[in-house]
């Protein structure tokens, strides 16, 4: 049994727990519900309990590294806490890092959901070839990871990577953060439901119409599925989503010139609809992308074969990209 480590994805509804060993093969897997309501110290107790099964049943075999948690908001990866978290309520200042490394006795790492995702395309995914690159997660807002000489670039204070709050609408819908435009305020699952409920609202979208009114839950996969078969509305939708993450996109290519920039997130399923948009605003809007885009970017293997080119693509591990980020903390 080779050595292995811990990966969390510590979510505000959802705790994933799983051990990875040092080659990155996902030994097993344990999926529980974030008890958010009963507390810190509750999640935290049901942590351990899934991390004591796991070493448990692969400790004999192979050495315990320690364990990686990847955690939602602003995380203090020096003092090992939650600085500010809208999923994790409750959860600000408390001291994760330290209490698992009392009960584990083992070391632990704490770092961004969304940096661990990157981390992980980069050890085993869409990016295990390059050395630089971005990640960037399209859920309910927009999350991102640099990674640089192949580690992921926490920043100054742990917030690199706020990609969905570059501005590209100076007068736009007001975002969260305080600021207006953003980017994920027009290019996020919370995007696709707005510009739904507006087209619906409007009158021009009848068919996006009936399918909320039908009973069943109206998400922005069905709004995908829609666009898909042909229908106007949804279509536009993805294309206004498409045309902004092309805006979002050509101020990182510009700023940053990295070799490759991975896609993920639940969002990033419905490539198909909005890319062609994306590529066309980005081409238009980034010198630095015009001057490097591969000859067909919408190729599964883009440029692979043309030199030095600026990569846009997705990611491949899916939901696993976390726990594997997160696991291959103890590693680095």
């Amino acid at each position: 049994m080779p050595d292995f480590s811990i990966g969390v994805d510590l979510g505000g509804t959802n705790l994933r727990i799983a051990a990875v060993s040092a080659d990155g093969r996902m030994l097993d897997k344990i999926a529980l519900s974030t008890r958010i309501d009963l507390g810190c110290d509750q999640v935290v107790s049901d942590m351990c309990d899934a991390i004591f099964r796991l070493t448990a049943q692969y400790r004999g075999g192979g050495s315990f590294l320690g364990a990686g948690i990847g955690a939602p908001g602003i995380i203090d990866f020096d003092a090992g806490v939650v600085r500010k978290s809208a999923n994790l309520p409750g959860w600000t200042g408390y001291p994760v890092r330290a209490e698992l490394e009392r009960r584990l006795n083992a070391r632990v790492f704490l770092d961004n959901d969304a940096h661990v995702a990157g981390l992980g395309e980069k050890w085993l995914g869409a990016g295990r070839d390059v050395d630089n690159m971005a990640m960037i997660t399209l859920g309910t807002g927009i999350g991102g990871c640099l990674v640089l000489n192949g580690k992921a670039f926490p920043g100054m204070s742990g917030m690199s990577g706020e990609f969905g709050h570059i501005t590209i609408e100076p007068e736009g819908i007001p975002c969260g953060c305080g600021n207006r435009g953003c980017a994920e305020r027009y290019a996020s699952a919370s995007a696709i439901a707005r510009m739904a409920r507006e087209a619906i609202e409007s009158g021009e979208a009848p068919t996006l119409a009936k399918a909320a009114a039908s009973g069943a839950e109206f998400t922005p996969k069905a709004v995908y599925d829609l666009a898909m078969q042909g229908d106007a509305a949804a279509q536009r939708i993805f294309r206004s989503f498409g045309r902004a993450l092309g805006m979002m996109l050509a101020d990182i290519v510009n700023v940053l010139n990295l070799d490759m920039y991975v896609l993920g997130g639940g969002v990033a399923a419905g490539w198909d609809a909005f890319a062609p948009a994306m590529f066309e605003e980005l081409r238009s809007r980034s010198v630095v992308y015009a001057a490097t885009a591969p000859a067909d970017p919408l190729a599964k293997k883009e440029g692979a074969s043309e030199g030095k080119k600026t990569i846009i693509t997705r990611a491949i591990l899916g939901g696993d990209a976390g726990l594997f980020g997160a696991a291959r903390l103890p590693a680095l």
